[in-house]
């Protein structure tokens, strides 16, 4: 097990009194009283290990090997293993022997020990969560804050120019996307410029419910159906926009000179080659084209 800033080896005495007594005064110090022979005490190592680190500096753990240091085994009176004490402000104030569960140390730790500083969130992975979710305000929300630190992330302004695409301001989110540098997210940076696009085309065309009149009174308008695929992708309607796309290219794959297989294409880059839906639609259009 290799030593960390916050776990360490005691040799000697002297290093004792400084590791441990010293500095329990200001962080509590853990010490793992061990020997070579104890199979207990091996096991109980990595336990105590994970423990501390959890505390990130909240707690150190010192290990004295009972075998080399007799002086420190003898002014402690241990005599058994392994033996665990934990030391503040100089004095030992608890402990355990014999290998004891993880649950069983904690309990034993949380009188004396703060808590460790939760980790701080992610908010790149915030923002997407709640972009995904449809909370497109608490995303822009996240990615104000982490764009003030680093006005340069690439991820963080793609998602940033679809936020604000997603409240209309579509010339504002193109601005975003051009100051994207370098070729790193390209994937991304397509789909998002693709549903600026599927933003505008919907704003001009006529609402849903008009087009799926027209379709219930003729199902082959191929007009009716690629504007209809357009205002449900500008609503992130993707299954059923990807759906018609693929109805209306299998039944006239000329259409507008092959506009509904571009449009798919540019839908597979909007969601990502992860998504599910693209999986099922791009096996659908490779079997309609072979």
């Amino acid at each position: 097990m290799s030593d960390t800033p916050y776990i360490f080896d005691i040799n000697g005495a002297a290093q004792f009194e400084q590791l441990v007594i010293e500095n329990s005064f200001t962080t509590p110090v853990l010490v793992d009283f061990w020997a070579e022979w104890c199979a207990p005490c091996k096991a109980l190592m990595p336990v105590l290990a994970q423990i501390t680190e959890g505390y990130a500096g909240e707690l150190l753990l010192a290990k004295v090997n009972c075998d080399i240091e007799q002086e420190i085994v003898a002014r402690f009176g241990i005599r058994s293993l392994p033996t665990v004490v934990l030391f503040k402000n100089g004095q030992p104030v608890d402990g355990f022997q014999g290998a004891q569960p993880e649950s069983a140390i904690r309990a034993l730790l949380q009188p004396h020990v703060a808590e460790p500083p939760a980790p701080q969130a992610d908010l790149l992975e915030v923002a997407q969560a709640a972009f995904a979710d449809g909370r497109v305000g608490e995303a822009e929300a996240a990615l104000k804050e982490l764009l003030a630190e680093n006005n340069e992330n690439a991820a963080a302004l793609i998602l940033y120019a679809r936020c604000v695409a997603e409240r209309g301001e579509l010339n504002e989110a193109e601005q975003v996307l051009g100051a994207v540098k370098g070729d790193e997210h390209k994937q991304a940076l397509a789909g998002a410029r693709a549903q600026i696009t599927f933003l505008r085309q919907a704003a001009d065309l006529p609402d849903a419910a008009t087009l799926k009149s027209r379709l219930a009174q003729n199902a082959e308008d191929d007009e009716a159906a690629y504007q209809l695929a357009i205002q449900q992708l500008a609503r992130q309607q993707y299954e059923p926009a990807l759906d018609g796309l693929l109805k209306l290219f299998v039944r006239n794959r000329n259409y507008a000179d092959g506009l509904p297989h571009k449009t798919l294409l540019q839908v597979f880059d909007l969601l990502g080659n992860d998504n599910p839906l693209v999986t099922t639609y791009r096996r659908r259009v490779y079997q309609a084209l072979y």
